[in-house]
């Protein structure tokens, strides 16, 4: 049930939580500016707002109460807060989850900041802007997805949805929430396990601290206290490492946390708290495998693309979130690509909790990176990648990341090499304990694992087309002219895609010719999952897809998540997998 005071009421950053915050989620004033022209006719102050929408829904959804799907250049959000006196003594914060695309900030008619990006996390610091009593809060959003420079994922470039591309998003689609802390206080912190010590290498950033504050971290595991350290604060950042006493393993399945308390300190007072958890996980690349704490684990995940028939992008609710973890981990999927779509940290914290393996992509679909000229569409794709990668660097549950999928030529211009190579270091550099896929499928410039998508249908053809690597030789490679194998571990990171209705009609889109039963589905899924899983050269699959979307009707389960098989059938998958 969606509560209509403040749909999705729980905190949204669940690593680096305060108590003193308040979510914005709920009915805001809304407008649809068609002309853009909004910004020159000062909406920001006095806008036509005529209609109400439900934040964090999109208005392409109908959760929102908007509903409308066509094309929108920009939309406006107005909604007043009142606030203490204590509330606004420190720093007042103004975070958003998730705007699509171009967002501009005012408060009380001035204007405070503006992000890009329709995925990452940002936030505002509106402290000078708000004053004791009722504030006004305006937010604009364009969105132009058709303009091959922005990243849009699998959100329709035409008016009508079409095969893999589905329901665009516009605007705000996360929670929307504000945060009040110290003058000084904790901004960010960074975790890096070490699984052979037992502990944890830390570094804290600290805004508004001068030299001399101390950070101390304690860790704790089922409530008893795993360890404590102490680092002094040097020109806004503390570092360090936290040993502890006690080793618990992250693990597929087996999602051992620990919680971990960050206070900041000065004159033996406390000044900021935050609270977080960690998990102990090493990941490993040899023996062309991925390895997991030390043995290699060989991945079966399931294309999850996070779309929801009420809420487009964002999920009716936190239980949905970890309702589609759950399906998944029935069917025997230890875990998933997201797919074209940067995940909630909610969903990324159900992940962590049930020990859920996945793997982190950018939306990288309409933008042009292709030479020459290619430059331009990394402009507007690094940036926010490197706020994604900051954002869930902590996250166990992230065992690598894909920034690019399936960089397919664009009007008979190739992808310019360069670009995929920088995002490749660039994410490197980042982040050293993941590996890292360049681009899933095509065209590999560098890559940690080679992966490639096949969506043959006979299973015949497909073990033929494997085979090979099994007795030692040749590995499949989809695009030999595009791109080389070097002995990286193997991922069939794509494959499936059984197009099926139930209904036993033609309508709908999905790979292949559809089946003549659910027997047929049934032998096909099994057929195609066991020569991945008895290939000794293969070390993951990852089977298209998780639910149907729309017209796209390949899912293992229907849009709305209701079950699309027999029992037995989804019992029949299960040992499949297992």
């Amino acid at each position: 049930m969606i509560n209509n005071t403040c749909p999705r009421p729980e905190h949204p950053r669940p690593q680096m939580q305060r108590e003193q915050w308040l979510s914005l989620n709920g009915s805001w004033d809304f407008l649809i500016d068609f002309s853009k022209s909004g910004k020159e006719r000062a909406f920001y102050k006095d806008g036509p707002f005529q209609q109400k929408i439900m934040v964090p829904f999109c208005p392409e959804s109908r959760l929102s109460g908007i509903a409308f799907t066509d094309f929108m250049a920009a939309v406006w959000y107005r909604r007043t807060v009142d606030l203490t006196a204590e509330q606004i003594s420190g720093r007042v914060l103004l975070h958003f989850g998730a705007v699509d695309y171009h967002c501009e900030v005012w408060v009380n008619g001035t204007w405070c900041g503006t992000h890009d990006g329709g995925y990452a996390s940002f936030s505002l610091d509106i402290t000078r802007q708000v004053s004791c009593g009722s504030n006004t809060l305006v937010v604009m959003a364009s969105d132009d997805n058709r303009s091959l420079s922005q990243p849009r994922g699998k959100q329709s470039a035409r008016y009508h949805s079409h095969n893999c591309d589905y329901t665009r998003t516009t605007g705000i689609w996360q929670t929307v929430w504000l945060e009040f802390v110290p003058e000084a206080y904790i901004r960010r912190y960074r975790v890096i396990p070490n699984i052979h010590e037992p502990s944890i290498l830390f570094q804290v950033e600290v805004d508004g601290a001068v030299d001399g504050f101390v950070v101390q971290l304690t860790a704790s595991y089922n409530g008893k206290k795993a360890g404590t350290r102490q680092a002094v604060l040097s020109r806004g950042q503390a570092e360090g490492e936290l040993p502890l006493a006690e080793c618990h393993l992250w693990e597929a399945g087996q999602p051992r946390l620990y919680d971990l308390a960050i206070e900041l300190i000065h004159d033996q007072g406390i000044v900021d708290c935050v609270s977080g958890y960690f998990g102990l996980r090493e990941i490993q690349l040899k023996d062309k495998a991925i390895y997991l704490n030390g043995r290699p684990v060989f991945q079966r995940l399931v294309l999850d693309q996070g779309f929801y028939p009420d809420g487009i992008y964002t999920a009716p609710s936190d239980a949905d979130l970890r309702r589609d973890i759950e399906l998944a981990m029935q069917l025997g999927f230890n875990g998933a690509r997201l797919h074209q779509k940067v995940f909630e940290e909610r969903f990324l914290y159900w992940a962590d909790h049930l020990g859920y393996l996945v793997w982190g992509e950018h939306a990288s679909w309409g933008l042009d990176f292709h030479a020459p000229g290619g430059g331009e569409g990394l402009k507007q794709f690094l940036g926010e990648w490197m706020e994604i990668v900051a954002r869930d660097f902590n996250h166990p549950a992230i065992v690598g990341w894909c920034p690019f999928n399936e960089t397919w030529d664009l009007d008979g211009r190739k992808q310019d090499d360069a670009v995929l190579r920088l995002v490749y270091q660039v994410t490197k550099a980042m982040d050293r304990t993941r590996p890292v896929i360049d681009t899933s499928g095509n065209y590999h410039v560098v890559t940690d694992v080679f992966d490639v998508h096949n969506y043959e249908q006979d299973p015949a053809v497909f073990a033929a087309t494997f085979a090979p690597m099994a007795q030692g030789g040749d590995v499949y490679n989809s695009f030999p002219q595009r791109q080389t194998y070097q002995g990286e571990p193997y991922f069939v990171s794509e494959y499936g895609g059984t197009w099926w209705n139930p209904s036993g009609g033609a309508e709908g889109w999905g790979y292949g010719k559809q089946p003549a039963s659910e027997a047929d589905v049934l032998a096909r899924y099994s057929g195609l999952t066991a020569v991945l899983l008895r290939n000794p050269a293969i070390c993951a699959f990852c089977y298209t897809q998780l639910t149907d979307i729309e017209q796209e009707q390949n899912g293992l389960y229907h849009y709305d998540r209701s079950r699309k098989f027999s029992v037995e059938t989804y019992q029949e998958i299960r040992r499949t997998n297992m």
